[in-house]
């Protein structure tokens, strides 16, 4: 709105502001047309954060006209550079997101008292190996996927127990119930279970054998697998996206190619089997992305102060 913009003039002459950032498209549309108002020399640096492949039209390019734009994967940067021509002619670092190393760690382990409720709750899958899928109930997640996975471990004597995490938008119930009219299908209803949104992941996480991660299109970051990997559990993955990269960096043997099946099922085989080590060292946490960020910043602000000294 007007009021907003004006104030954002107000605050930015006033305040003296260095930086501006901005991470999502409409208050990168208020802070560009806000600077518009102000003489360059008083124009704070702009930086925006691309967090994900947005529809590529007039409304999204706003997040790439930043003084600096940072992408969330390398997929996102090349996202930017395939689908905005200017971008190329754009400083785009790419600044992952992150986990809070201090929760997120091996020696992790949940409460007697959480032990005790899963225990009451779930305790007959205590000698089953526990398969986790998480995020929010929607086709392109992979939920279906999982489910057939699950249905063909067993075809093959693995003794898997499934859990699904995460909750359907109202609008889209039916898809959740698509999904036990598969599972019931192949056979494999009493050994899954739809948990619904959780406040307790981490400690899912934590006790599960393998996580998967089987979107169909590809994730921005992919936080999820990188909260498992933390806790030291394998995840299992469609080869694609901030997940590839994720898994590139920590956890190699958890790629598959998309969309296929078997092959994860050949690889969770092997992965329960075998234990693979999973790499402790990882660039994915809060501490080192903020200080990217940080970093960013100060070569920013001299960059600008350079530029308008020339001027």
């Amino acid at each position: 709105s007007v009021f907003l913009i004006y104030k954002l003039v107000r605050t930015f002459l006033n305040k003296k502001i260095d930086i501006v950032h901005s991470r999502s498209r409409l208050p990168s549309w208020l802070v560009w047309i806000a600077l518009k108002f102000l003489p360059e020399n008083r124009r704070p640096v702009w930086i925006t954060t691309v967090h994900g492949p947005y529809s590529v039209n007039t409304y999204s390019s706003i997040m790439i006209k930043g003084d600096h734009v940072i992408a969330v994967s390398y997929f996102i940067e090349r996202y930017i550079k395939k689908n905005y021509s200017k971008a190329h002619q754009k400083d785009i670092t790419v600044i992952p997101r992150g986990i809070e190393q201090d929760l997120y760690r091996r020696s992790f382990r949940p409460s007697d008292a959480w032990k005790e409720n899963w225990q009451q709750q779930l305790g007959h899958t205590a000698d089953a190996k526990i398969l986790t899928i998480a995020g929010r109930l929607t086709r392109w997640k992979g939920q279906l996927d999982f489910i057939l996975i699950l249905a063909g471990l067993r075809e093959r004597g693995v003794n898997a127990f499934g859990l699904i995490v995460g909750s359907a938008h109202k609008n889209n119930k039916a898809y959740e119930d698509e999904l036990k009219i598969i599972a019931q299908t192949y056979g494999v209803t009493p050994y899954l279970v739809f948990l619904g949104s959780r406040s307790d992941l981490m400690e899912i996480f934590s006790i599960s054998d393998c996580a998967y991660s089987l979107a169909k299109n590809p994730e921005a970051f992919g936080r999820t697998t990188i909260e498992a990997l933390a806790l030291g559990t394998p995840v299992i993955g469609y080869d694609h996206g901030g997940t590839s990269e994720i898994l590139d960096n920590v956890f190699p043997r958890g790629k598959v190619a998309l969309n296929d099946i078997d092959a994860v099922i050949d690889r969770t085989i092997e992965v329960l089997a075998n234990h693979p080590l999973i790499s402790e060292r990882h660039p994915y946490t809060v501490g080192k992305m903020e200080l990217a960020t940080l970093s960013l910043y100060e070569r920013s602000t001299k960059k600008i102060l350079i530029s308008k000294n020339v001027r």
